[in-house]
Parts: C-alpha cells; sequence; structure tokens
C-alpha cells in the first residue's frame, strides 16, 4: 500500500515503502495471508458450521456464538477447530501472493501511488486482485469447508481431493468460484477503499508521528476495513458455503452453481434469515483477521525495503 510521508525530526520525508520487485510483493503477501488463516482459523470454522447448519440439520436452532463454539470443544475437543487447517496452508500463501502482487501491480499501474487519495483506483485495482486470487485459493477453500464440517466423511486433504475428482468430477472445485468472485469483488472494493481511508486520515492525524505509530495505523485501518466489507458481504458468503458443501453430510444440493436459483432455495426452505447465519463469526474473523494480514504484510514490506537499500546486505 502507499503509506504516507512522514516528516522526520530533521525536516527530511521519509520514503515510502512501494517500489518493491514483484516478487518481494508476493513474499510480503504469502507470509501476512498464512498468519492471518492460521491464526484465525478457529472463528473459520465456527462461520462455516453455522452457515451450514440449516442445510445440514435443519431441526437445530442456530445457537449462540459462546455456545456453539462450547460445543464443538466440549464434543470434539480443540482440534475439532483446526480440521481443514492443512488445506487452507496449502492455499493461502499461494492465493495471497497472488492476491497482494497483483494489487500492488494494479495500483502502480493505475496511478493509486500518486500524492493523493484514490479509491476508486484502490477499488479496482482490489477487484483485479481477488479474482485473480480466487482462481488459486477456490479449490483449497472447498476441501477446507468440507472438512471443517460437523462428522465430515473425509478423513483428511489428500482423502477429500481425490473422492471429489471420482465422485463429483473437477468442476467441484469450482463450482462456488462465480459466487466466490460476486462476493469478493465488492468485498474487496469496499475492504481496499477503506483500508487506504482510515489509513490516510490516521496518518493525516498525527504525522510527525506516523512513523511511530504505523503498526497502530495498519491494525485499526485493517480492522475497519474487515468489519465492514464483511457484514455487508455476509449473504453471498452463506451462498459461497453452501455451494461449496453441498451434498455433504446430507446438506442440499443445487442444480446449477447459479448465485440466484441458490439464494431462493435457501430463503424458500429456511427464511431470509438464513442468509445472515455465521454473520457475527465473519464478522469476527475478519476484523482481527484483516488487522494482523495488513500489519504483517506492511511489516514485510518495510523489513524488504530497508533489506534492499542496505548497503552491506545488498553487494555479492
Amino acid at each position: 500500500m502507499a503509506t504516507s510521508a512522514a516528516a522526520t525530526s530533521s525536516g527530511d520525508v521519509t520514503p515510502p515503502l512501494d517500489g518493491l520487485s514483484f516478487w518481494k510483493y508476493m513474499l510480503a503477501g504469502s507470509i501476512a495471508g498464512m498468519v492471518e488463516h492460521m491464526a484465525m482459523f478457529p472463528i473459520d470454522t465456527l462461520k462455516t458450521r453455522m452457515q451450514m447448519l440449516g442445510a445440514t440439520t435443519p431441526s437445530l436452532r442456530p445457537a449462540q456464538f459462546s455456545r456453539f463454539f462450547a460445543s464443538i470443544v466440549r464434543t470434539e475437543g480443540p482440534l475439532g477447530l483446526y480440521r481443514g487447517i492443512g488445506a487452507m496452508g496449502l492455499g493461502a500463501g499461494p492465493a495471497h501472493a497472488v492476491y497482494f502482487s497483483v494489487y500492488e501491480t494494479c495500483k502502480q499501474k493505475l496511478g493509486g501511488n500518486r500524492p493523493g487519495h484514490h479509491p476508486l483506483v484502490h477499488a479496482a485495482s482490489g477487484v483485479v486482485a481477488t479474482t485473480a486470487s480466487d482462481a488459486v485459493l477456490t479449490p483449497m477453500d472447498v476441501v477446507k469447508q468440507r472438512l471443517q464440517l460437523r462428522r465430515s466423511p473425509y478423513i483428511g486433504v489428500r482423502d477429500c481431493m481425490v473422492r471429489m475428482v471420482k465422485e463429483e468430477g473437477v468442476r467441484a472445485f469450482y463450482a462456488s468460484y462465480r459466487t466466490t468472485v460476486v462476493m469478493n469483488a465488492p468485498f474487496t472494493a469496499v475492504h481496499f477503499a477503506t483500508y487506504e481511508a482510515v489509513k490516510k486520515v490516521l496518518n493525516d492525524v498525527s504525522p510527525e508521528h506516523a512513523s511511530e505509530e504505523r503498526i497502530l495505523v495498519h491494525l485499526t485501518a485493517g480492522g475497519a476495513a474487515g468489519t465492514l466489507a464483511s457484514a455487508i458481504t455476509t449473504p453471498l458468503d452463506v451462498v459461497k458455503t453452501r455451494l461449496q458443501c453441498q451434498g455433504v453430510c446430507g446438506a442440499d444440493t443445487f442444480s446449477s452453481s447459479s448465485i440466484h436459483m441458490a439464494l431462493r432455495q435457501i430463503v424458500a426452505k429456511e427464511g431470509p434469515q438464513a442468509l445472515l447465519q455465521g454473520l457475527k463469526p465473519r464478522v469476527l474473523f475478519h476484523a482481527p483477521a484483516a488487522a494482523i494480514c495488513w500489519s504483517t504484510y506492511e511489516a514485510i514490506k518495510n523489513f524488504l525495503h530497508h533489506f534492499q537499500e542496505c548497503p552491506a546486505l545488498s553487494q555479492p
């Protein structure tokens, strides 16, 4: 991201952290994505379980978040919250490498690194980035969510992938791709635009301390962006989860991957409130996850920026 310049005590201006090579953006994004998803995985499991509750066990009503959490730990142990983490480990790194490197490249090409605020550039760059990264992450996200289900019929990542190919074909890995892109396009547009806007406001409030408070700025801006974007797109996330887990553990199946058809089928059977299932864990996931991801990403960019400028380290 374009970092606001901070005045030093001598009156000089700290250079922005952009201008890294493409592979360094990929490295920073990959590490940030892994840290984000590994740290918040238990909350993601809760979200998946709650969103699938009406499809797999319609007789049960959604429980309170704390009770749902306690029930999983009591019946399955703490490790029950981490089923499927291997699939996310395989997918999050490459997907976020694509995500951030494409975002940085598009933002630079569209002039988002020029002085001033460019919300449309940030939003457009984010949409392009998520479309590319979703193509990488979606197959592993499908495997991850199927493993997260209560009484999942799959032993592990490999077993799930092999059985899906044999029983449903390769297309099953991308049944939710259209929904994922349609969901993540507004999610990412809101997310990146909010992040850049909040970061700019916070840096402008106290420019003389921008350098010292950089981590706090990224944490606050990332948290605000994750909260707003996740709340707005929850209904589409429910549809995505249902498409990815259809037919598993007795869940409903859909005749196509049409978003409109899936929405109508869910509402007809469970009512419109079903589209908001998992709202609380989704927000509780994305708010800290975005804060963790952005602060990690910017910290690694900062490290790589100073690493490439250090004469002692740059010499062969």
